[in-house]
């Protein structure tokens, strides 16, 4: 009996090459899906007869309506031992185990600092000029010495501060319950929201979205900050309103963003935030890195191969 694999959101077309799929066998059919299925009816209609889906992170969510609605899936992967868009307890109800894979701690701070960095040189203005056969089209500015904000002082948000420290920066952070021994263990002072706004040349987030943390960056907040500062966000587009920050752009209350993550994704392709010359624009790239997709989609599929022989591994719905 073929057992059928869908690999969603494949964009860039990676995953065949990312792992040994071969390794499952002859009675397994796999389909690739490159492009994002835009909503809940097409994604059911799509992965009608699948056994087996993969996805990648949060990029297509599994509420329990859509689970209902594929009466053949048995198995579904994420990448990550985390994704709150699948309904986990709906799985359980139906009989489908969710397994999850592992994933790699680095790449969201390596890619806020290649904001960071593409913000203060002016990396996009001058490679335009370059292709357009110009010569110095831009004055970049200088990193040390300039205060960086770090909102939320995790794993990524030390792994960033690291680096300002070693470039020379000032570095100061701010979350909801950062203590003062945190930031002493990381190198960096302790401020408050306000004064973090107020002082930071660029404030880079590193913040987990939740209920609290959902539009904590809004027009107050972007009106506080100097007009020659920049904002970075690689974490979650809602914990910035958007709005505000398309507004703030636009009027140049601030003199650039760089930004990775979106209210809704993939972002559409007349989406405001498209056309401003001082925003840096990624496709929530942050994480993705070869090193992951090596990492994730063999694990993967080492989840399907467990699973097809009745011992299912790196469960998260087993209650």
């Amino acid at each position: 009996m073929t057992t059928r694999i869908a690999i969603l959101d494949d964009y860039q077309n990676a995953a065949l090459g990312a792992a040994d799929w071969d390794s499952l066998g002859p009675d397994v059919e796999i389909e690739v899906f490159n492009e994002y299925i835009e909503g809940e009816d097409a994604v059911a209609e799509a992965l009608k007869g699948f056994d087996v889906v993969v996805g990648m992170r949060e990029r297509t969510p599994f509420p329990k309506s859509l689970i209902d609605r594929l009466p053949d899936l048995k198995l579904l992967v994420t990448t990550g031992m985390r994704n709150l868009s699948f309904d986990m307890d709906a799985a359980r109800e139906r009989g489908v185990v969710v397994s999850g894979t592992s994933m790699l701690g680095y790449p969201a701070s390596e890619h806020a600092l290649a904001l960071i960095f593409a913000l203060f040189k002016k990396i996009p203005q001058e490679h335009i000029t370059m292709r357009e056969g110009g010569w110095q089209g831009a004055v970049s500015e200088g990193m040390n010495g300039k205060t960086l904000g770090i909102l939320g002082l995790g794993r990524l948000g030390a792994q960033v501060a690291k680096v300002a420290l070693a470039l020379g920066m000032e570095v100061i952070a701010w979350s909801q319950n950062l203590t003062e021994e945190r930031c002493a263990e990381v190198g960096v002072t302790h401020v408050g929201k306000d004064a973090l706004f107020a002082e930071s040349d660029v404030i880079s987030v590193h913040l987990v979205l939740s209920d609290r943390t959902r539009g904590l960056i809004g027009k107050p907040e972007l009106a506080s900050m100097k007009p020659s500062a920049y904002l970075v966000n690689t974490s979650r587009g809602p914990i910035v309103d958007e709005a505000a920050l398309i507004e703030a752009l636009a009027n140049n209350t601030i003199a650039g963003a760089g930004i990775d993550v979106y209210d809704t994704e993939p972002l559409p392709k007349d989406h405001p935030l498209r056309g401003l010359d001082n925003a840096v624009l990624t496709g929530h790239t942050g994480y993705v890195v070869k090193e992951l997709y090596a990492l994730a989609y063999g694990e993967a599929v080492e989840d399907i191969e467990a699973w097809m022989n009745g011992d299912p591994v790196r469960v998260l719905n087993d209650g």
